[in-house]
């Protein structure tokens, strides 16, 4: 078996290798009180091969132990915000914060949610350049390898952190002085630029990283392509009024380049799975698979107490009559992505239409990837029939506030019991997070091809993902029989225009992707949030009351604000974000 590298502990690390020292700033809320190590290794320690192995592991370990129920780096807390999840748990108050960002009322910049993502991502950037500062230092034989795989991962945070809050002090110097440090701008780069300095971090990984690893944790070439061909697609959207959030032209260079690192050429053996549920499956056959180009790693029965377990998704699960003592019952699909999945007589997507009515199990055509993205009552939970949901309290925290849908990308089958640990009502799983998986690729792509005007090329990418969805129903087969359900998905055979292709090709990267935290900030990317959640806010009204009191407000909405404990600890060097104080 392939070893997961993210089953070391970074315990054995974390306080030999640095301390910190308080006094030197003005708050310990801020980022700066761990971000600036104090080695303690000699310069002999400095250069032992196992000693700098060791610290790469340290930063690997820590983009799961630095995560939280409240603070997930896949960023589902913050996808509430999206037209695809409602927060969830009992009420508006459990969770207020988050009740706030879903509603986009009422969200202050001394929130606690805000600051924490914002700590525990800079936490991340530390660990990964102390990796850096020791193996420059080092005479490793793999000392390149494992730099390029460092560069990776900070760029991953810096990448979640500027998708948060777009303005960002950026840690790409890991030699900084003290001075230095306190000195960093958030506003030191445009937006454009910001982007640029992730590219050149994973332009470093991509020149270096091997085609294949032997540890499945650890990024490959084809890992970087992905990631790349994602910060490109990010950028291309330009977004460089300081005075505004929204998009002022796509940049054909950029677009390019999402071409270009999404060539089939670049990924080998990778491709998509007979299945799409075989990406959310926990069984180890199914992990690390053809369409896993990089995944955060975790494991149940690994040698340690508890192994090496996701509770970032520890909310997600809900009650679970005869299965626990209940769960938190969190991130619950809204009705309006439930709709989307409607097909029409054609079997395709109803692109402007999907929300004209509620869909019904037994009456309307469905793509069969409602069934595997959400759980809906009348049918088995984690598609296990000892487990059949219904619209009761007994099913729903809020009493139906967030209706009666569940997620089930984030959540296990009750059954698998060597793949999950529960405490108290928290659930923790062994599945893998999948960072970036070879659907994506194709989508981005062919987002890439219809923004460039070449709208034949972007459907038949957009064909090869619904082909797979057609076919995925291993776990699902019998619900046409037994439950009464209509699965009914074709492909795209028509001519099409370029705004018909950029359109397809969104309500695509919906359906394929949605609950995995993508839809917020896609709609962020192509200007399109204000529009598309203030309509759904009017819409879902009758569905979930708690838009009543919402409102997307643009040129401030699209990002989260600068935390205040940053913006204090700054001493002046930052900038609020616009329409935030």
């Amino acid at each position: 078996m392939n070893t997961k590298i993210n089953k070391i502990s970074c315990l054995l690390f974390s306080t030999a290798l640095f301390t910190i020292n308080c006094s030197l700033f003005s708050s310990c809320d801020s980022f700066l009180d761990e971000h600036v190590p104090q080695g303690t290794f000699s310069d002999e320690q400095a250069k032992n091969a196992e000693n700098a192995e060791a610290m790469t592991v340290s930063a690997y370990a820590i983009f799961t132990t630095a995560e939280d129920i409240n603070s997930s780096f896949s960023m589902w807390n913050f996808d509430v915000r999206s037209d695809d999840a409602y927060k969830g748990g009992s009420g508006t108050s459990d969770g207020d914060v988050f009740h706030q960002l879903e509603v986009q009322q009422g969200v202050l910049t001394t929130n606690w949610n805000i600051n924490d993502m914002w700590v525990r991502l800079y936490n991340s950037i530390s660990r990964v350049n102390t990796a850096i500062a020791l193996l420059n230092e080092s005479d490793y034989e793999l000392k390149e390898q494992r730099l390029a795989e460092m560069k990776f991962l900070r760029a991953y945070a810096h990448f979640l952190l500027k998708r948060l809050y777009k303005n960002i002090p950026f840690i790409i110097d890991h030699n900084l002085s003290y001075e230095q440090y306190n000195n960093l701008s958030n506003t030191a780069y445009t937006n454009d630029e910001g982007w640029q300095l992730i590219i050149n971090d994973l332009m470093e990984a991509y020149n270096t990283l091997p085609q294949t690893q032997d540890d499945k944790g650890r990024p490959t070439k084809a890992a970087a392509a992905a990631f790349l061909a994602k910060v490109y697609l990010y950028k291309a959207y330009r977004q460089d009024n300081p005075k505004s959030n929204q998009v002022t032209s796509v940049n054909a260079d950029d677009m390019q380049k999402v071409i270009d690192f999404t060539d089939p050429s670049l990924y080998g053996n990778y491709g998509l799975e007979s299945d799409l549920h075989n990406n959310f499956r926990p069984e180890e056959q199914f992990e690390n698979g053809i369409e896993s180009l990089w995944a955060i790693q975790y494991s149940r029965n690994d040698g340690s107490t508890y192994g090496n377990l996701n509770w970032s998704y520890g909310l997600i699960p809900p009650n679970i009559p005869g299965a626990t003592d209940g769960g938190c019952d969190f991130y619950k699909p809204s009705q309006n992505l439930v709709n989307a999945y409607r097909t029409g007589a054609d079997g395709l997507p109803l692109l402007t239409s999907f929300n004209d009515k509620d869909y019904n199990m037994t009456q309307d055509n469905a793509d069969p990837r409602l069934f595997l993205t959400v759980g809906i009552s009348g049918l088995p939970y984690m598609f296990n029939k000892n487990y059949m949901m219904e619209k009761t309290s007994i099913w729903s925290r809020s009493n139906g506030l967030y209706g009666y849908n569940v997620s089930l990308k984030q959540n296990v089958d009750p059954a698998l019991i060597d793949n999950y640990l529960i405490k108290g009502s928290y659930w923790a799983s062994s599945m893998n997070r999948i960072v970036f998986r070879y659907a994506d690729v194709l989508l981005m792509r062919a987002e890439a091809y219809a923004q460039l005007d070449k709208a034949p090329q972007a459907i038949q990418l957009v064909n090869q993902i619904r082909s797979r969805a057609a076919t995925s129903t291993q776990m699902i087969a019998s619900y046409p029989n037994t439950y009464g359900v209509k699965f009914y998905v074709a492909n795209y055979n028509g001519s099409y225009s370029k705004e018909e292709a950029l359109n397809i090709v969104k309500m695509e990267r919906r359906l394929e992707l949605g609950m995995e935290c993508e839809r917020f900030f896609d709609l962020v990317r192509w200007g399109d949030a204000a529009t598309v959640l203030n309509k759904y806010y009017s819409e879902e009204i009758d569905n979930c009351a708690i838009y009543k009191e919402a409102h997307f407000t643009a040129d401030k909405d699209e990002y989260l604000p600068i935390p205040f404990a940053q913006i204090s600890a700054s001493n002046g060097h930052y900038t609020q974000n616009i329409g935030n104080w």
